[in-house]
């Protein structure tokens, strides 16, 4: 790195939520975590005093927001983020670049590209010359209005996301070298794959994920490419943009443009070998299934209400299905089912007090469905704690779930939330043991690291909702067609020509 002779200043902002257009549920402004100023730098390991970048760049912190993923954003809500993250990109006088912070998979009511419309805005403000680094998610969509205002894109290698925090850092660091070095832009190659699947499908886990994305760091290598990236696009809203792509930057276009080309030719080959992350079943077979095991907790995912991919999370589907066991009602076998959102039943414990028996219709608030009619008793309260997601470590800005309340009926206790909260860890459950109950059934897909450590044996419940994994039933409409697996038969040759941006 060439130290340059005055430091760099270096923008950063961004607004990042993966919606569900499937989902009724609506994220406002209320959802999203807002920071700003010293805050904001400290979100990053890399932003600080002791960093080796601290003599090169005077990072320039503007506005970031960040929402547990959910239903589609209101449209007041994203203009007034746009609005505060633009006005302070423009305030903050030159920039000599940005590193943008997002997700890639908003959906915002009456846009049908929103990060493309946001995208622009930022272009607008920032100017031409300076450089626009986005460090996204795989699971985002990268359209082609998108890109083309964009410099440097790269997209975590990892699903489940346990390298969130070095893509932040990776499209720093480019930014970085691609100023000090004074290269400026570089070709960017991009292509867009008619492929569709939902992320509990393509984990790094397993093949063919592991080997795709496996092959990115050697690219990244290569003499005369910056950097490799795959997405594997976000299978529940239903956009135009929605679809895996490749984008391959660097010095060498033709090289870039070989290798973008070469990836996503190997994607669209192994479509057909995308499997579940793990065994599948319908809800009352993986009851059946786990209730029968000796592998103790033996975990399920309640995958098609699951808030961490755009779930309303007030689903009681597998709460009346747990309680529909004999085993399980009769209590010669226990289940922990956390996560319930329902403000009204939480209140309605908190008011009964712990030992109490509760007559509570429990949830259908946001999804409109039939609320499960739920006796049982209060076992514990537990008031809010406030979340660690924005902290360099934490996972991204995944907000606490206000109060919450267990309510025991035989032998199954369900966790019930004021707010949408996800159970990742063993911290998420509070006072309540995961480990001393038989199943633990987690509105979840693929099984984040903490909770795959714990179980002894899992299943992954192909359940209703707004992030159903059977995609077909969902009902898409306004994506492009032909679309695998939307399409199958007799759709062999896909244009995967590579586009110089």
């Amino acid at each position: 790195m060439t130290t340059p002779t005055r430091r760099l200043r270096i923008g950063i902002g961004g607004m990042s939520i993966e919606s569900s257009t499937f989902c009724p549920h609506r994220s406002t402004y209320d959802d999203f975590r807002v920071t700003r100023d010293a805050d904001l730098l400290a979100r990053y390991t890399w932003t600080g005093p002791g960093s080796d970048l601290d003599d090169v760049v005077e990072w320039v912190p503007l506005v970031h927001a960040v929402s547990l993923p959910g239903g589609a954003v209101e449209r007041e809500t994203y203009d007034r983020i746009k609005v505060e993250l633009t006005d302070r990109i423009r305030a903050a006088g030159p920039l000599d670049g940005l590193v943008y912070d997002i997700h890639g998979a908003m959906s915002v009511v009456g846009l049908q590209d929103a990060e493309g419309d946001l995208t622009d805005a930022v272009r607008s403000a920032i100017g031409s010359d300076a450089l626009v680094s986005a460090a996204m998610d795989l699971h985002g969509n990268v359209s082609r209005r998108f890109a083309d205002q964009l410099d440097l894109i790269t997209a975590h290698r990892l699903a489940p996301h346990e390298d969130a925090w070095d893509t932040r850092e990776r499209a720093a660091r480019k930014l970085v070298e691609r100023l000090t070095s004074g290269k400026g832009r570089p070709s960017v190659a991009w292509v867009q794959i008619p492929v569709l699947l939902p992320g509990e499908k393509t984990s790094t886990r397993l093949e063919p994920a592991k080997s795709l994305y496996g092959r990115l760091a050697g690219i990244e290598a290569m003499d005369g490419i910056v950097d490799a990236a795959i997405w594997v696009g976000y299978a529940w809203a239903d956009e135009p943009r929605c679809k895996a792509a490749v984008v391959v930057t660097g010095d060498d276009a033709e090289l870039a443009a070989a290798q973008a080309r070469s990836l996503a030719e190997e994607y669209w080959r192994v479509r057909r070998e995308f499997v579940f992350v793990g065994p599948t079943a319908d809800a009352d077979t993986a009851i059946a299934q786990a209730v029968a095991s000796d592998a103790r907790p033996f975990l399920i995912s309640d995958s098609g209400d699951n808030p961490t991919a755009g779930g309303a999370g007030d689903l009681p589907y597998m709460l009346e299905r747990l309680l529909s066991h004999e085993e399980l009602a009769s209590g010669r076998s226990t289940a922990i089912h956390p996560g319930i959102m329902d403000p009204a039943a939480v209140a309605a414990c908190f008011e009964a007090g712990v030992g109490a028996t509760v007559n509570l219709s429990v949830g259908g608030h946001i999804s409109k469905c039939e609320p499960y009619q739920l006796t049982g008793t209060v076992t514990a309260l537990q008031g809010a704690t406030a979340a660690d997601g924005d902290g360099p470590r934490g996972n991204p800005a995944y907000d606490e779930g206000g109060r919450s309340a267990a309510v025991t009926c035989g032998g199954v206790t369900a966790v019930l939330t004021e707010r949408r909260k996800p159970f990742h860890t063993r911290a998420d459950f509070g006072e309540l043991d995961p480990r001393t109950y038989d199943l633990v059934v987690v509105k979840i897909g693929y099984l984040e690291p903490e909770l795959y450590d714990m179980a002894a044996d899992w299943l992954l419940a192909l359940t209703p909702g707004g992030v159903d994994q059977d995609l077909l039933r969902l009902g898409h409409h306004r994506v492009e067609r032909p679309l695998y697996p939307f399409d199958d038969e007799g759709f062999e040759d896909p244009d995967l020509t590579v586009t110089l941006l």
